[in-house]
């Protein structure tokens, strides 16, 4: 019945952290658009073929979550660059590595992880698939 994640939504109390930190450390493109009855600008972070629609705390548009609140995710990301290039570009920009890497399971099976916050505290994992090993 389901396909896939098109995209979610990730509520913020500081609007510009957000976007400074999913755009220039984890290097997502915003997007703007309209949206929403009556029609507003709004705005997203887009990765791949999906994207993150950002919702602004005690602003966010209707419908909306019951209870939406910054901090409240956990989102593993797929990098699409080796980890090691992923940890360099964090050091780069001064974003503290709280855990890894270390090794977890994906939903496509093992792979090595960096844990760090974002300005929320929203956790976010950022992962590159492990190659498997020979017999």
């Amino acid at each position: 019945m389901i396909s896939h994640l098109d995209h979610l939504v990730l509520t913020s109390a500081d609007e510009a952290a957000c976007i400074d930190f999913y755009t220039r450390v984890v290097g997502m493109s915003l997007e703007t658009f309209i949206g929403g009855t009556p029609p507003v600008e709004r705005k997203a972070f887009k990765f791949g073929n999906q994207k993150i629609n950002l919702h602004n705390k005690d602003s966010e548009f209707e419908p909306k979550a019951k209870l939406p609140t910054p901090g409240a995710l956990d989102l593993c990301f797929i990098a699409s660059l080796p980890l090691s290039d992923v940890i360099s570009r964090l050091k780069e920009c001064g974003w503290p590595i709280i855990e890894g890497p270390v090794k977890r399971t994906g939903s496509q099976g093992p792979i090595l992880s960096v844990y760090l916050r974002d300005p929320d505290g929203n956790l976010i994992e950022i992962s590159e698939p492990m190659n498997a090993q020979p017999n």
